[in-house]
């Protein structure tokens, strides 16, 4: 038996509760983890909560990411003791997660723990600070250069934007914030935001082409807000789409693609290959400033995830949310 957080859907309702847990639960694997912590993204919030059909089996222990250590493995990339990480693969979702003490899962969804990071660390970085190391290195490997201008965050004061905001400011970007809580714009400057923007400036339907502002962007939030994003970023800037906060919809038009020659990068953070993620990772390791990462970090006991998990879907969190499912 493990403690973690299990929903259940039943003629009760869709419930979500901290319980002991039967290792019966955990799904087929070749690796056994003792958890050390878990973090809240905002699919978990949906997961926890019931918002959305994130939940594709029951019962299910949420949480896309974990860290912790190796106890069993029939797997030979890793030997008991070995210190992982893992994002994404539809844990939390098809495949029991991260939120509880232990995880049975495929070994070739871990990656190793970056020598520079605690497992509390790595989870402060989570699939957030991953992804938003991934929309780095789209706009990198698409030439863009600080020199270049302006790289416009939305969504900034959640935990994808925060570590993007901390990573391009890290190497030298000139940094524009968009936010719906332009109250926190000091916390978005010891980020290292140059600039703190109101998210109405472009949630509003926009025009099909504007003027050329960004060299960048990194988007977490969709809809209006992305559509716009790209009818202002300059000739042959990138945008790199990686959230929908704000809808699925997309209204936009060719404009920017065809006359400016704008590249929209999808960014998938659940199945990038293992490549993929250790560059991801490695990146985070040697740029993230971990006094910023501290700084956009609390962390919680696994009984205040489900009421924070609804605070974080009413976009009252700031940063990121560690849980030790420990206590």
């Amino acid at each position: 038996m493990f403690k973690g957080i299990l929903i259940t859907k039943d003629d009760a309702g869709y419930q979500a509760r901290v319980e002991d847990i039967d290792d019966a639960v955990l799904p087929e694997g070749d690796v056994s983890v003792r958890i050390a912590r878990s973090t809240l993204n905002y699919k978990d919030g949906l997961a926890i909560t019931g918002k959305a059909p994130v939940v594709r089996r029951f019962p299910m222990i949420p949480g896309i990411d974990f860290a912790g250590t190796v106890v069993d493995s029939r797997n030979p990339a890793w030997t008991v003791g070995d210190e992982v990480v893992l994002n994404g693969w539809g844990v939390g979702e098809t495949h029991c997660g991260g939120l509880a003490e232990r995880a049975r899962v495929k070994g070739e969804w871990l990656v190793p723990l970056v020598a520079s990071f605690t497992p509390r660390q790595a989870m402060a970085v989570g699939t957030a600070g991953y992804t938003a190391m991934l929309c780095v290195l789209a706009l990198e490997k698409h030439g863009i250069k600080p020199a270049d201008g302006e790289v416009l965050v939305t969504g900034a004061n959640g935990g994808v934007g925060s570590v993007a905001i901390a990573l391009l400011a890290g190497l030298g970007y000139q940094v524009v914030a968009s936010t719906g809580r332009v109250s926190e714009a000091e916390h978005l400057k010891a980020l290292g935001a140059t600039s703190v923007i109101d998210r109405d400036e472009l949630s509003a339907p926009g025009k099909p082409i504007g003027k050329e502002r960004w060299a960048g962007v990194i988007d977490t939030v969709g809809s209006h807000t992305l559509a716009n994003a790209c009818a202002t970023t300059r000739y042959r800037g990138a945008v790199a789409a990686c959230g929908l906060a704000g809808g699925m919809d997309f209204p936009a038009t060719v404009a920017p693609f065809i006359l400016r020659g704008v590249t929209l990068y999808g960014i998938d953070s659940v199945m990038a290959p293992l490549a993929v993620r250790q560059e991801a990772w490695e990146r985070l390791g040697r740029d993230l400033d971990l006094g910023k990462l501290n700084a956009m970090t609390r962390e919680i006991s696994l009984e205040e995830a489900i009421p924070v998990a609804a605070e974080l879907l009413a976009g009252k969190v700031r940063g990121r949310v560690v849980v030790d499912v420990n206590r």
